[in-house]
C-alpha cells in the first residue's frame, strides 16, 4: 500500500525536477540520434558537437625528456549531456547540463611512479570554468586545456604536487577512421559514436617540477569520439605503436557478466597511413599474468599475448608500472587502470618492439552503487577504506 503511493509521487517529483532542469540549465537543441555517417571532416569534427550526448579528446604518450627520464601520458577531457540521465528519479540535469570532465596522469617509468588527477565542473559559480567550443578545437576545465592550432594539438594540464605539463602535438599520418570497414562508426550498445584516431604524433615540451624542467621528446595518439549510446559493462582497449612505424588499436567490449558483446573491432595502420580493419575473429587477446590493486581490490590483467594472425603479428605486451589505476569516483564516478606499456614480439617472422597504452574499464565496479549524495558531493578513496 505504501509503495502504491510512494512510487507515483517520486515519479511526479522527478518530472517537476526535469522540468525545472530545463529552465536553469538550458542546452541549444536536442540531444542528436546515434551518428549513421562516420566520414571525418577535418577540422570541424574536432570541434565540440552540442547535440552530442557523450563526447570526448583522448591524448597518451610515450616520452623521453632532455635528463633521459621515461615518461608516459594520458590526458582527456570529456563533454555529457545529461538530457536524460538519472540517478534513481533524481535528474542529473537539475545540477548541470552538459556536464565537464578532465583526466590528467603521468607514469614515470624511470621513478615507477604513478601520478594522476581528475576534475569535474557543473560551471556553477564558484566552480572551474569549463568550456568545449563548437566553433574550433578549444576545450579547457580550469587551467587543463586542448587547442588545435593550424594542424598542431596543444595541450596543458598540472598536478596538485607543483606539476607542469605542456605539450605540442603534430601528427605524421592522414587521420584514421575507424570502426567496422573503416566507415568511421564504432557499434555500442543502444547506439553508435564516430571514431577516428591520430595514431602517430610527434611531440615536445616540457615538464616542470618544482626548481627542474625538462624537455621531451615522444610520440602520442589521439582518439576523437562523439555520439549517442548506453554505457555497459565494460572494455580492453590497446593503441600500439610498433617502432617500424605501423599501429595497431584493437579493442574488446565487455558486458557485466564480463562475456564478450558486439563487434569488437580493430585498426591496422601501415607506414603510409593506409588502413586495414578488424573483426573480432581476427584477432585474440589473452591475459597472462594479473596485478591486484591494494587501495580497491580489483584484479586487473598486466600481460598480454596477443595475435593477429592474417597480420602475422605475435606479440607480448606488458605493464611497465603495476600501479597506474585512476580512481576517479570523485568526478566520472568509476575506477579504472590505463598506463603505459611495453612491446616486444615477431611481425612476418621478424622481431619488433614498440610501445601501448592499455585501458582497462568494467574491471572495478563500486560504480553500480553510486547514489546521488555520492555524486553531487564526489566519493574519493578515503571513502571506502575500512579506518
Amino acid at each position: 500500500m505504501f509503495e502504491s503511493f510512494i512510487q507515483p509521487v517520486a515519479d511526479i517529483a522527478a518530472n517537476v525536477l526535469g522540468g525545472v532542469a530545463s529552465l536553469i540549465n538550458p542546452v541549444e537543441g536536442e540531444i542528436h540520434p546515434a551518428p549513421t555517417d562516420g566520414r571525418v571532416t577535418l577540422p570541424r569534427d574536432l570541434f565540440a558537437q552540442p547535440g552530442a550526448q557523450t563526447e570526448w579528446w583522448y591524448y597518451t604518450g610515450h616520452c623521453r625528456s632532455n635528463k633521459g627520464r621515461e615518461f608516459g601520458f594520458e590526458l582527456v577531457f570529456f563533454k555529457r549531456r545529461t538530457d536524460n540521465d538519472k540517478l534513481g528519479k533524481f535528474p542529473v540535469s537539475f545540477l548541470a547540463n552538459p556536464m565537464y570532465f578532465a583526466h590528467f596522469a603521468i607514469s614515470d617509468i624511470s621513478d615507477r611512479r604513478f601520478r594522476f588527477d581528475h576534475r569535474r565542473s557543473f560551471n556553477r559559480p564558484f566552480e572551474m570554468a569549463a568550456s568545449a567550443s563548437s566553433n574550433s578545437c578549444d576545450v579547457n576545465l580550469g587551467d587543463w586545456s586542448l587547442r588545435e592550432v593550424a594542424g598542431k594539438h596543444i595541450l596543458h594540464a598540472t598536478l596538485p604536487d607543483g606539476l607542469v605539463f605542456d605539450a605540442v602535438l603534430e601528427s605524421g599520418k592522414p587521420v584514421a577512421p575507424n570502426g567496422e570497414g573503416g566507415n568511421g562508426l564504432s557499434i555500442k550498445s543502444g547506439g553508435s559514436s564516430k571514431h577516428f584516431s591520430f595514431t602517430r604524433m610527434k611531440a615536445t615540451g616540457q615538464i616542470v617540477s618544482g626548481e627542474s624542467l625538462e624537455t621531451f621528446t615522444g610520440s602520442a595518439w589521439m582518439d576523437r569520439e562523439y555520439g549517442a549510446w548506453q554505457q555497459a559493462g565494460g572494455w580492453d582497449w590497446f593503441s600500439i605503436q610498433f617502432d617500424d612505424e605501423t599501429e595497431l588499436m584493437i579493442y574488446q567490449f565487455k558486458d557485466a557478466s564480463g562475456g564478450m558483446m558486439g563487434e569488437s573491432t580493430g585498426t591496422f595502420v601501415d607506414r603510409d597511413g593506409s588502413c586495414s580493419y578488424l573483426k573480432r575473429q581476427d584477432f585474440e587477446i589473452t591475459a597472462t599474468s594479473t596485478w591486484t590493486s591494494l587501495k580497491t581490490n580489483a584484479e586487473y590483467p598486466s600481460t598480454w599475448h596477443v595475435r593477429v594472425p592474417s597480420l602475422n603479428i605475435d606479440i607480448t605486451i606488458e605493464a611497465l608500472i603495476a600501479d597506474q589505476e585512476l580512481d576517479t569516483r570523485g568526478t566520472t564516478m568509476i575506477v579504472y587502470w590505463e598506463g603505459s606499456c611495453s612491446v616486444a614480439g615477431t611481425r612476418n617472422g621478424a622481431n619488433i618492439n614498440g610501445r601501448a597504452y592499455v585501458e582497462l574499464v568494467g574491471y572495478d565496479r563500486s560504480h553500480e552503487t553510486v547514489g546521488v549524495t555520492d555524486f553531487i558531493f564526489g566519493k574519493t578513496i578515503a571513502d571506502y577504506l575500512p579506518f
